[in-house]
């Protein structure tokens, strides 16, 4: 897989690690990368990611409502 690095000046109110955090959740929820892309984005395990993503209410799980309703009759 290919990556980029992109350099971008913060104010100060910012820390490096919030915005890693902020930008790996957001990529998540706009679904441009994986979880494991995003949790390595932030800096954190998958497992401590999807808790991060839990307090933010971002579901870890996509489901439209059609596949919810299969998977529950299932």
């Amino acid at each position: 897989m290919q990556s980029h690095q992109l350099k971008i000046e913060l104010p100060a109110t910012l820390g490096i690690d919030e915005v890693r955090v902020l930008l790996g959740i957001k990529l998540y929820e706009a679904e441009k990368v994986s979880l494991g892309q995003a949790a390595k984005i932030s800096g954190f395990s998958k497992r401590a990611f999807m808790e991060i993503l839990g307090r933010h209410r971002i579901p870890v799980f996509r489901y439209s409502p059609e596949d919810l309703r299969k998977e529950l009759d299932g």
